[in-house]
């Protein structure tokens, strides 16, 4: 979870920003993901993975490999090696057709806090970083991953990059502060570099230089950009 963090929450402002006021709807026989807006214009996704659902009725996950109903192989490929990868590493929550919401953390009871941990985990092991969750009837949440060109971020911008750290690091359940930041870093191409004592961390591109401090308990404590 704290891999994914952060750079999964800079892809989702990213798609906010991109989708504004929007419908969308989802046929996954043809198969076809698209959003539709007031102008009247619309956007369909490149590509999408269908990853699974939550429901209250029997409150529980299902992946969409899992699923009884059946979809199309090239929508639960992305699902299935998720799958795969949680058989290597013997993650049963990521090997389990269908998980009970109290076996995730924090015990989540409703369908949209259970579909994040689950999609997180997806995010990190697949690199598809776009998701995109909605109600599909009776209060179950559906989740998918979905690319489209304009969903893609651009160069990391430095006034950007500092609030989004400021943002995730206060609003985020992260459990290690470190790793969550030096994870975006080198996933964003920032070339993190711990001090010789841990206590700061810098990031570096052409253009960007951030340094972020930790106090004793490894908890960010300060962020500071550089610009040129």
């Amino acid at each position: 979870m704290d891999d994914a963090a952060i750079l999964s929450l800079e892809h989702q402002f990213h798609l906010q920003d991109v989708l504004g006021e929007h419908n969308w709807r989802v046929d996954m026989n043809a198969p076809v993901f698209e959003f539709t807006f007031p102008s009247g214009e619309s956007l369909v996704c490149e590509n999408f993975h269908f990853l699974g659902s939550a429901a209250p009725g029997p409150g529980s996950w299902m992946w969409s490999w899992g699923n009884p109903s059946g979809f199309p192989p090239e929508l639960i490929a992305l699902a299935g090696s998720v799958r795969d990868l949680g058989e290597r590493h013997g993650v049963a929550e990521l090997t389990s057709a269908e998980v009970p919401f109290d076996g995730l953390p924090g015990s989540p009871e409703s369908p949209h806090k259970v579909v994040g941990p689950l999609t997180e985990a997806a995010k990190v092991l697949t690199g598809r970083w776009t998701s995109y969750s909605g109600e599909v009837g009776g209060g179950t949440r559906a989740s998918f991953l979905v690319e489209h060109p304009s969903f893609r971020l651009s160069a990391p911008d430095p006034v950007r990059t500092v609030g989004l750290l400021q943002q995730a690091v206060s609003g985020l359940p992260l459990t290690d502060h470190r790793r969550a930041v030096y994870t975006y870093g080198h996933l964003r191409g920032l070339n993190p570099a711990f001090a010789d004592d841990g206590a700061r961390l810098t990031l570096s591109a052409e253009g960007v230089a951030i340094t972020v401090s930790f106090d004793e308990q490894g908890r960010v404590g300060n962020v500071e950009g550089s610009f040129g």
